[in-house]
């Protein structure tokens, strides 16, 4: 993956109006962050259009690069705040940036788990079914002088992290017998301790296998341990007037310091928008939702696709790609050959692409609001 922030511009796909006979035969894909919230606050329009869309059975699942707590968490976050109280989200439609991770667990049994606030990825890794999770606040409590400039108060490195005894974790062999290897690295959500955690990756990956507190003499472009960053957004939208870095910024710095180091480029795995992986997961879940709606299968049970697997025959005469950042939602949709909407509630911005003309364009247009370019779409299409 390329460590500039701008993606190759997209070609989207020509809007042929359709005429769709059934409702289940259309489907969409929501970004949450500037589509459906801004920040912790519900843009209005964005309950009434996913009422609309539940009330006739339309499918549509979310897609966000955000992540940090568990799918029940998130969805019952969003459902109180978009005030769904007739027409709730399910779990099953939610796709955080770093639930395909699932699919990870077979090969990565100790993992280091980077991102997030608090400790609350170790809840959500654990809750995947990861065996054995390391937290950069574990390590920094088995030896501080890792990384001396951590910003941890002494009642967080007491709360959130874990005993060295229990987590194996002796960098300086003297608070127990055992170092355990780390299996692999994974970036689960936005860096809250960038410092820390950019000295940590950066050590493992140039330690022999895994190992903390020992250096490989090697340079090579594959890492000692396999990295996995959720995504590559490099700007989020909340409530400030403009966009902040993102887990996109914590990978370009890892990237650059790597090559640095072994002057060669890093051998990684990007999940999220707008990698085909991201699209290729999300397109399994949306036609296993239909079935839902259709009665065809029950909630909570779900397929868990494979990565890089795409679906070999979709019911889906149309699906939408509906976001509000061009460089990931719009991008990733149209190389998918989704139709795709972008909204101006969020990362975009009134001029963007006079400034950039690099950036993707939507197929279908550019929108006030989600509710104003879902319907755009529907009575393209024959359903509104």
């Amino acid at each position: 993956m390329s460590t500039t922030t701008v993606q190759p511009l997209s070609t989207p796909v020509e809007e042929i109006p359709l005429n769709i006979e059934s409702p289940q035969d259309i489907g969409f894909v929501f970004d949450i962050d500037g589509v459906l919230l801004k920040g912790k606050k519900r843009i209005e329009e964005a309950t009434d259009i996913i009422n609309y869309l539940s009330e006739r059975k339309i499918p549509f699942i979310l897609l966000t690069n955000g992540g940090g707590m568990t799918e029940k968490k998130r969805i019952d976050f969003i459902n109180k705040t978009l005030q769904l109280d007739k027409y709730p989200i399910n779990e099953d439609q939610l796709i955080q940036a770093h639930t395909p991770m699932r699919t990870l667990i077979p090969h990565h049994k100790r993992v280091l788990i980077c991102g997030g606030p608090k400790d609350d990825v170790r809840e959500v890794a654990e809750s995947y079914g990861f065996e054995d999770v390391i937290r950069p606040i574990d390590i920094i409590k088995a030896n501080p002088t890792i990384w001396p400039y951590h910003m941890f108060s002494d009642e967080q490195i007491e709360n959130w992290g874990k005993d060295p005894s229990i987590t194996k974790l002796d960098v300086d062999m003297v608070n127990c017998k055992e170092n355990l290897p780390i299996d692999s690295i994974l970036c689960f959500n936005d860096s809250r301790a960038i410092g820390a955690e950019l000295q940590l990756i950066l050590d493992l990956l140039n330690s022999e296998n895994g190992v903390l507190g020992t250096r490989r003499t090697e340079k090579s472009s594959k890492p000692s341990i396999p990295i996995v960053f959720s995504n590559n957004d490099f700007l989020w939208s909340n409530e400030y007037k403009q966009p902040r870095f993102a887990m996109g910024a914590l990978k370009i710095a890892v990237l650059t310091i790597y090559e640095k180091i072994n002057g060669k480029k890093l051998e990684q795995l990007t999940l999220g928008k707008p990698e085909k992986v991201c699209y290729d997961y999300a397109h399994h879940i949306l036609i296993d939702w239909r079935n839902v709606l259709l009665g065809k299968k029950s909630p909570g049970n779900l397929c868990l696709p494979k990565l890089n697997d795409a679906p070999v025959n979709s019911p889906f005469k149309k699906v939408y790609m509906v976001g509000d950042n061009p460089e990931s939602d719009i991008t990733g949709g149209n190389n998918y050959n989704w139709g795709t909407i972008l909204v101006k509630t969020g990362v975009y911005q009134e001029g963007d692409f006079e400034l950039n003309p690099e950036i993707s364009r939507p197929s279908l247009g550019v929108f006030a609001n989600v509710k104003e370019g879902v319907m755009a779409a529907l009575k393209l299409n024959g359903l509104a």
